[in-house]
This record gives C-alpha cells, structure tokens and sequence, in this order.
C-alpha cells in the first residue's frame, strides 16, 4: 500500500464508516468525522507534490498487484505529469464541501457526507489506475455517489435530472467496455495501458476504438451536442454536488482522452481532429450566447462550463505543446474557478431560496465581504490576468494561433462571450442599489464561509500570479505525449 492507495482508500474507508452513524443527536459528531477525513484525504496527497520529479514522463509511486489472476487484471496505480495535479485538487474541494455543508444539511447529514467522500477516492482512482478494468470499475462508481446526491438532496426535478444523468453517463461508457475488452484480446490478454499504447492497429481499427472512447468521454465532458444533461442536473444538484461535478467530474472525461485516445489511436486522432476541433469551438461559441440568455445563475455557470471544457479538448486536438498544456492548466484552473462559483450562488441560495437573477440586485451593499469574494471569482471565470482563468486559456489561444490563425481567432472569442455573461450577471446580483426587502435582509459571511471562499480565492490567485509550479510539472508528459501519437501505429504491410 504506496500514497495512492491511502489517497483512495482512506476518504472511500472514512465514508463507509460515516455511514454508520445516522441518529440525529450524532450529526455533530458525524461533521468533525468527515471535516477530520476529508482534511486527512488531503495531507495524504501533499507528498505526492513534493516528492514528483517532474524530469521525467515515467509514472510514479507506482503500485502493482495480482487483482483478478486469471485474467490477467491488475491493482496497477501510478501517476504522471498528466494526472499529478487532479489528486489533490479532489482531495482540495472535497475538504471545500465538506465545510460548505456544515450548516446547511440537516437531513441524513452522515449519507451525504459519505457519499462525498466515497465519491472522493473513486474519482481519484480513475485518475491513478493504469489497468484498464480498474480505470472502467473507478470510472463507472463514480456515477452511483453522484446519482444518491443528485437524486436525494437535490431541488425538485431531482429524480429526473438524476436519471438523466445516471443514463447518459452509462449509455457513453457501455462502447468503452467493448473497446477495452477488444484492446486485452489483441495485446494477448492484458489490461495494461502503458502496454496498450504501443499495440499495432490498423486504421479501421483506431477508428473504431477512437470512436468507442469518444462516445465515453464525451458525455462526461460534457462536449456539444451531448451535453445536454449536465445543466440539469447541476439545477437540481446541492450546491456541494454542483461543486463537486463541475470541479472534478467534468475533468474524468477530458483525462479519458489524454490516457486513452490520443495515445492508443494516435492515427485516428489526427484524422479526426479537425471534427473534433469543430465540436470545441461549436461548445466554446454556441455554449457562450444560450449562457448570456439564463436567468438561472446556476443553468449560467453550468453552460459556462461547458465552454471552458470546450476550450480544453480543443487545446488536445490542434496537436501542439502550448495547446495542449494549457488545456490541462485549464482543467485544474477551472476546478477552483467553477467550483468557487456555485458555492458562490449557494452562500445566497441558502438565504433567499432562489436561484433566479431577477430575485437580487445590489447584494454588495449588504454582503460586501462575500460580493468581493464573488466578484474576485467572475473576473476568474472571466480570464482575467492574473487569476487561475487566464492562463490555461491563454496558453490554448497562443498554441491555436501557432496552428491556424482563423481558428485561434475563434477561439479567442470565448474570452469576450466569458465577459459578456459573467459581468452581466455580476452586474444585476451585485451591483445597484438594493433591489428588494430579501436583499436589504441578508447577513454576511460568517466565519467558516469565509475560511472556504477564502481557501478558493487564494488557489485562484496562487495559480494566475504564479503558474509554475503547476506548467512545470506537466511539461515532460506532455512532450512525451505529443511525440508518442506523432508515430503512426498502423502497422506496416
């Protein structure tokens, strides 16, 4: 058992335990067992950071054990430049929701934060499995935690936004596993990635398998025109699920690509890429004017995500070292960026029980501690210069224009759109003068809202002033990548 398998198993452990403990005098005890388990989940992954060498594209904290023998199947766990980053950020916001539901969950306190801290190990397994059915098992239980928080303490479509959710998710996954089941018979019965990415296939071949991991990830993205799940159920989501979902969840589809379809159908990516591309920046450009319609700020933030995924698979797909690196420091930008801004909307549901743009209106002149928060985290969203949001968008952006001018210019245009939604919103929450007797009622942050914006803020601002640490560390892998799915795999005649 290496620092992975604690980084798994210990939040998966503490959740089941929570699980126990469902008697209503023992929620106090039940929030210090989940804050103390979600804060112990993150120290664990503190040494993965420093102990990384970022010199080389070989996985680290390698793990390796029989699983199922006689199929050849491994508990095979690792992680490189391309992964590094998402495990603490997971432990990072699970320990953020754990604290934004301190107070406001009142009902099966002990199911909800269990099912966070389940949901936190299964997602940072997908993230460190190296074989195929331990990535597929990771990738798929992810949906059972998120559809139990979706379909009990969600808003009053919850049934229907879980069910969609849950369906879409699994319909994408199903042609995964038969491109994974087809990838062990013909590397002779192993579920080795790494050994996957050197099997010879035939062009109809990678097609077919690029096709099949498309349909997977895709969905989990969400790309357009399949995206159409995922606004509702960040609707009807808690706000510690909308953290949760658009912060981690959207990243498993965008990593699939990265581990599975760049590497192994290499040929078939280059054919394809230009559909690809056009699936970005149709999400980075239609996705930014049905945003600037919403009056829901929840239905906005959840189209804004959208965008910005497309922003990322369009980074993978123009093939080069800027595009590509920018769209995993957009990943992870993104992950404090969007998750700060449903906590945002959830610090003013939780006091006007609305989620409607109509319903507020000069919120700074009674919460003027958490509108500078808020406002910090729309300039974020936004992409400006020096927050978390400008820089992987500004790497994608120089990497497109290196590959197509016109494209690039395309592209660009999610910076102006970003604008255009997130400061009218800004504008008509924030600003003005008090709009209504709710607004002119509302208290500002106490102390642990404070302590969680304030944890996100300083993410965001660390990651836009001083982006280093986190470019540095992909920058080998990320070369390693691209020079691996520039030889073709079809083998020669």
């Amino acid at each position: 058992m290496g620092l992975l398998s604690f980084a798994i198993w210990l939040p998966i452990l503490s959740g089941i335990v929570l699980l126990g403990f469902g008697r209503d005098e023992q929620v106090g005890a039940v929030r210090w067992m989940a804050l103390v388990a979600a804060f112990a989940s993150l120290v664990v992954t503190l040494p993965l950071i420093g102990g990384f060498d970022a010199t080389t594209a070989a996985m680290q904290f390698v793990e390796k054990f029989d699983w199922i023998e006689r199929f050849n199947v491994h508990y095979h766990l690792g992680i490189d430049g391309l992964s590094m980053w998402f495990i603490p950020l997971t432990a990072f916001i699970t320990l953020i929701v754990v604290i934004s539901a301190w107070q406001v969950v009142k009902s099966r306190v002990n199911q909800y934060m269990g099912a966070f801290l389940i949901l936190s190990g299964l997602m940072i397994g997908v993230f460190a499995a190296l074989d195929g059915l331990l990535f597929y098992v990771f990738f798929e239980a992810t949906l059972i935690p998120m559809y139990l928080i979706i379909g009990v303490w969600g808003g009053p479509r919850r049934v229907y936004a879980a069910f969609k959710f849950f369906l879409y998710t699994l319909a994408g996954s199903l042609l995964m596993l038969v491109a994974l089941i087809y990838l062990y018979y013909i590397s002779k019965g192993s579920f080795d990635i790494l050994k996957w990415h050197n099997v010879p296939l035939t062009m109809n071949e990678q097609t077919l398998l690029f096709f099949a991991f498309f349909l997977a990830f895709a969905v989990k993205v969400p790309m357009w025109p399949v995206h159409t799940w995922l606004p509702d159920a960040h609707v009807e989501a808690p706000t510690g699920g909308s953290v949760v979902l658009a912060a981690i969840m959207l990243k498993l589809g965008c990593y699939g690509f990265l581990r599975f379809s760049l590497p192994i159908t290499p040929d078939a990516a280059h054919h394809w890429a230009y559909f690809m591309i056009a699936l970005s920046l149709i999400a980075v450009v239609y996705i930014g004017f049905v945003a600037l319609v919403q009056q829901d700020m929840k239905k906005l933030v959840a189209y804004s995500s959208i965008a910005h995924m497309g922003f990322v698979t369009f980074g993978f797909f123009i093939f080069n070292e800027l595009g590509m690196s920018g769209g995993i420091v957009q990943m992870v930008s993104h992950g404090f960026v969007s998750g700060a801004m449903f906590l945002c909307i959830g610090v003013l549901y939780d006091r006007v029980h609305s989620r409607e743009i109509a319903a507020y209106g000069g919120v700074a002149n009674t919460m003027p501690k958490f509108a500078a928060f808020a406002v910090l985290f729309a300039m974020a969203n936004c992409g400006l210069p020096g927050t978390a949001g400008f820089v992987g968008e500004w790497m994608v952006i120089l990497g497109a224009v290196k590959f197509n001018f016109w494209l690039g210019l395309i592209a660009a245009t999610a910076l102006i759109f970003g604008a255009a939604y997130t400061l009218w919103m800004v504008k008509r929450v924030y600003f003005g003068a008090i709009a209504n007797d709710h607004v002119r009622d509302l208290a500002d942050i106490d102390a642990r809202e404070f302590v969680m914006l304030a944890l996100l803020a300083a993410a965001v601002l660390f990651m836009g002033l001083y982006p280093k640490p986190f470019t540095d560390v992909m920058h080998v892998s990320v070369d390693g990548l691209l020079k691996h799915a520039a030889v073709s795999k079809i083998p020669s005649q």
